[in-house]
């Protein structure tokens, strides 16, 4: 078993522990903050989903190939390399903050790193996702976008609409179904007769995937073939990725809704712990070497507590701005 392993390098093993370690320690932060009244408002965690994330970026072109995704979205972008101040800043709606302190958790958006949000509505990123694809499709590139979503927005009349479209004109599009089980608070069983939901893109013919999304092995293989296949013109794939979040819906959720064993039970294949012991297994890193990440890591979210501190709110008559984009006609008067 240990064998089949190393056709992933240290550098990769590492890759993956470091950024998982980075977002669930970032969101332990946040938890705190939040229940010091320096974060207000809707906040979505992340603890527990940071092999989806890990696994889908190493399979990625970074800063090239885009990322869009629903309000759980501080560890997709701290993944794609927006910094943990900008992405803290933002949380205590700060101008420093990756949305200038305007977007809030929910709404985290990186121009620069190719993070097209951070969307609120549920479903909403669907249409937009397939449309970031259209646009490099159109403009000839071999980039592709990855559309997450979870199992609730999989209800959404959109998806299929964009489904459609997306097969019809074979868009470089791979959508993840980051299925957690549950939508707020109500399961999947209650929601669908369906319970394989990688079997609603079927319709479509669409290639539809299960992935283990506790895995970041599992994710890199699934996602690295669907992005193969999009770079070669042969459209999108469809990857309902089994994970699980370790806190509620939001962060003032007590997830009263789930059984103490069923949290237990995931909290057992914790993607951190799993590729940590992978790491020593394969003698790829040693416990010291393990133990200096964490104290980087430590000191990235101190620092990113500090600065978010320190940076100013924006002014009030920002208000209105960057709601409209500015008017570019391919002309002159």
């Amino acid at each position: 078993m240990a064998q089949a392993k190393k056709k992933f390098s240290k550098e990769t093993y590492t890759q993956w522990y470091e950024l998982m370690l980075l977002i669930r320690r970032f969101e332990e932060k946040v938890t705190q903050l939040y229940g010091q009244q320096k974060i207000k408002g809707f906040c979505h965690l992340y603890n527990g989903q940071e092999a989806v994330i890990a696994g889908t970026m190493s399979a990625l072109r970074k800063d090239e190939d885009s990322l869009i995704t629903a309000y759980r979205d501080h560890g997709h972008a701290l993944a794609v390399g927006v910094s943990a101040d900008a992405v803290m800043a933002e949380l205590y709606g700060k101008v420093t903050g990756c949305s200038k302190g305007k977007g809030g958790s929910m709404h985290l958006f990186s121009k620069e790193h190719r993070l097209f949000g951070g969307h609120g509505i549920v479903g909403g990123q669907i249409p937009l996702g397939a449309g970031i694809a259209f646009a490099e499709k159109y403009n000839g590139t071999d980039r592709v976008c990855v559309c997450y979503m979870g199992d609730g927005a999989v209800r959404q009349g959109a998806l299929h609409e964009t489904f459609n479209m997306a097969m019809l004109w074979k868009l470089p599009v791979i959508f993840v179904c980051e299925n957690n089980g549950y939508a707020m608070g109500t399961s999947v069983e209650r929601t669908t007769n369906v319970l394989d939901i990688s079997k609603l893109g079927l319709a479509y013919d669409m290639p539809s995937v299960v992935v283990d999304g506790m895995r970041c092995e599992s994710m890199h293989e699934a996602m690295a073939e669907a992005v193969s296949k999009a770079r070669a013109g042969e459209g999108p794939t469809f990857l309902e990725v089994r994970t699980y979040r370790y806190r509620g819906h939001s962060i003032s959720d007590p997830a009263k809704y789930r059984t103490k064993e069923e949290v237990a039970e995931y909290k057992s294949r914790d993607p951190l712990e799993t590729t940590k012991q992978t790491m020593l297994d394969l003698k790829y890193l040693t416990q010291e070497e393990i133990d200096g990440l964490e104290e980087k890591i430590e000191k990235i979210v101190t620092a990113s507590v500090a600065f978010a501190e320190i940076s100013e709110y924006p002014l009030a008559e920002e208000l209105f701005s960057d709601v409209y984009a500015e008017p570019n006609y391919p002309f002159t008067e």
